[in-house]
């Protein structure tokens, strides 16, 4: 068992860590402020040929594996990017996954090599306002009409759906009450025609620079040959997708979680009262470094789940086990930044309080903690099934 990183993945982390200098904190609080997408930012990876560091090769990808995805993901957020930065390249790097799983030579062709050059943008529309996490009961219905589908439905909590010229949609093609098991849902990647789909932005508590979205869709018209797979079995392509995105996420907190360590760190040792540093008091001294062990102890399962992900060893619980840990290290990283400023960490110049803001993302998204300790209970611990 080895706890360290390959030359190559140093690499990955300090030539991230360049990439990212020119997107500094005042970078980041101006995005903040005026709720613009980054769009600088992510032509700067496209550029480089980050976007594709988990993608084929022979579409313009690295080839590289989930874990050195995290590692690129959490170092955008650790140079003070936080899930702004993260955000905004996130669907590139895992997204497209169950294209490149299930979809066909033409599609990868058709799809991949935009979406690593930067020059797509996509959104994932899965999540319904009356459904939530239960996706099995979405509602959205792509009717087949010849060589289209008719999609007609609403989506909401759609990322990046303000900017975004692609779509990755799960739609209902059989009805629920026709539909055996997990069967009946459907999986397209297509064009975001804003003739038939109309975005409204939701104003929101944090990560204004990266739009959250409801997402209406009446009519809009789906060759078929935008289906990725099979008819009905798109439920089972897109959870291919979830332990890499869950492994992202909980990177990406730590991340950020380190970031307000660093700040808190360094305004400990600055801020002068009664004639010592601040950071000479337990009081202040204790909950900094429970966060770094926090922090630390969340990291190593984070690369755990990617390790199996990339040795193809089942990882559900590992992934699931490292956003929840990950999540909550992160939070408390963040909230402890604040105290150790005290007042100043109210105030937007010293930016922890955007990274508190930000820290609720990874709580609640894409899965609730709740539901990951339900799934833990019932999955690796043999306990009965609660809802």
């Amino acid at each position: 068992m080895d706890f360290i990183f390959t030359e190559e993945q140093e690499h990955i982390k300090n030539a991230m860590e360049r990439l990212c200098q020119p997107f500094d904190d005042d970078y980041w609080y101006r995005k903040d402020t005026d709720g613009t997408f980054p769009h600088d930012f992510h032509k700067a990876l496209g550029d480089a040929g980050w976007l594709g560091i988990a993608m084929p090769e022979e579409y313009g990808g690295s080839g590289l594996g989930i874990t050195e995805a995290a590692l690129m993901m959490q170092t955008i957020s650790a140079t003070g990017a936080g899930l702004s930065g993260a955000s905004a390249v996130h669907m590139n790097i895992f997204g497209l996954h169950p294209v490149v799983v299930f979809g066909t030579d033409e599609q990868k062709k058709r799809w991949l090599p935009p979406l690593i050059q930067g020059v797509d943008k996509a959104c994932f529309a899965v999540t319904e306002p009356n459904s939530g996490l239960n996706t099995l009961r979405l509602k959205t219905r792509a009717v087949r009409d010849g060589e289209h589908y008719v999609v007609t439905g609403q989506k909401v909590w759609i990322s990046t759906a303000q900017v975004a010229n692609k779509m990755l949609l799960l739609a209902r093609t059989t009805l629920v009450e026709e539909a055996k098991g997990t069967e009946g849902l459907s999986l397209f990647y297509t064009d975001l025609d804003r003739r038939f789909v109309e975005v409204r932005n939701i104003e929101k508590m944090g990560r204004k620079a990266v739009d959250s979205n409801q997402v209406f869709i009446d009519g809009l018209r789906i060759p078929v040959e935008d289906r990725i797979g099979e008819e009905g079995k798109g439920f089972s392509y897109i959870l291919h997708g979830l332990n890499p995105e869950r492994i992202l996420i909980a990177s990406e907190a730590i991340g950020l979680g380190r970031v307000a360590l660093e700040r808190a760190v360094r305004y400990a040792k600055e801020r002068i009262v009664f004639d010592r540093p601040i950071g000479q008091n337990q009081g202040i001294q204790h909950p900094l470094a429970k966060s770094y062990m926090e922090l630390e102890a969340a990291n190593l399962m984070v690369f755990k789940a990617a390790s199996f992900y990339d040795a193809g060893k089942p990882c559900a619980a590992e992934a699931n086990t490292a956003k929840y840990l990950a999540a909550e290290a992160c939070f408390h990283a963040c909230e402890n930044a604040i105290f150790t400023h005290g007042g100043m960490g109210y105030a937007k110049e010293y930016h922890v309080e955007r990274y508190l803001r930000e820290s609720w993302i990874p709580r609640l998204a894409p899965v609730s903690p709740q539901l990951i300790l339900c799934f833990i209970a019932e999955k690796v611990l043999g306990l009965p099934k609660s809802y």
